[in-house]
């Protein structure tokens, strides 16, 4: 018994050493990471501000990453796109989060900032469920949100006049459908009902008979009614394949190269794992 004792623990002893001698960059994550995407000795706060559209999803990839890392925390908070770009540009968090592309004036303003595309998101044109019409153009879309079209009749529906709910200034998501629906020409109406959260329009919608917003994909559920756009419907399929119009970055933004703890947890959410969860959160993988 005792020579089997000592044979067991000369092997455990030879996996140890065996386990250690592991050459560098033989995982997929940050540097002294393994196979497994964790990594040693790794400690302390990160602080995320920014796009309520990512903040969900963000929140999940942070309870991942942390239970591989239990010395590590992450804070995550919402405030809007704009504010997560200024905050990660001024220092005030770690990292930013912003739903849409960096403005030239941001990197004017910010000249260090690096933007890392962590997954991209579809916006769905949405409805309360009393809704009949299932499909409209772009042109139409446009109409709608600008307050030239202002009753469902006008699109095929009964004559019932449009509640239109959008995102406040400032959002990411609103500031996306700005440039990919409205473009130059058109404005949202000031007589759209705004809303400080991807979740307050959902409910907000969802109580309000005959209204219609936009919405991130990751929002979507059963409580409001989807509308294609040209035919083609708000899925992550028809997102992925290019034929849905409507699609933008989520981006995380850092004053110049993260350090170690944010460059670790940023590579985290680009490994396999770390994607997965983001297409489990309704959206779509970079990979």
């Amino acid at each position: 018994m005792s020579t089997r004792i000592s044979m067991l623990l000369f092997g455990g002893i030879l996996l140890a050493i065996a386990a250690g001698c592991g050459g560098p960059g033989e995982g997929s994550g940050a540097a002294g990471s393994t196979s497994s995407g964790t990594t040693e000795n790794l400690s302390g706060e990160l602080t995320l501000v920014g796009s309520t559209t990512i903040q969900p999803v963000a929140e999940v990839l942070a309870e991942a990453y942390e239970s591989l890392h239990p010395d590590v925390m992450i804070n995550v908070q919402g405030g809007g796109s704009s504010v997560g770009v200024t905050s990660a540009g001024q220092g005030t968090a770690d990292i930013g989060m912003a739903s849409r592309d960096i403005k030239a004036s941001e990197f004017e303003e910010f000249p260090d900032i690096v933007v890392h595309t962590i997954a991209r998101d579809g916006i769905a044109i949405i409805a309360s469920p009393d809704v009949t019409v299932s499909d409209l153009s772009l042109d139409q879309i446009r109409g709608i949100f600008s307050g030239t079209i202002v009753s469902w009749r006008q699109v095929g529906g009964p004559d019932i006049p449009i509640v239109v709910i959008s995102r406040e200034e400032g959002s990411g998501t609103r500031g996306a459908f700005e440039e990919m629906v409205m473009g130059e020409d058109a404005v949202i109406s000031a007589a759209a009902i705004l809303q400080p959260s991807n979740g307050a329009v959902l409910t907000t919608v969802a109580g309000t008979p005959s209204s219609i917003a936009y919405l991130s994909f990751g929002y979507i559920n059963d409580s409001v009614k989807t509308i294609s756009i040209g035919g083609v419907a708000p899925t992550p399929e028809n997102a992925a394949s290019g034929t849905y119009p409507v699609v933008r970055p989520l981006n995380l933004v850092t004053k110049g190269e993260p350090d170690e703890l944010a460059r670790s947890f940023i590579d985290f959410i680009y490994s396999a794992d770390g994607q997965a969860i983001v297409v489990q959160e309704g959206y779509l993988s970079v990979n």
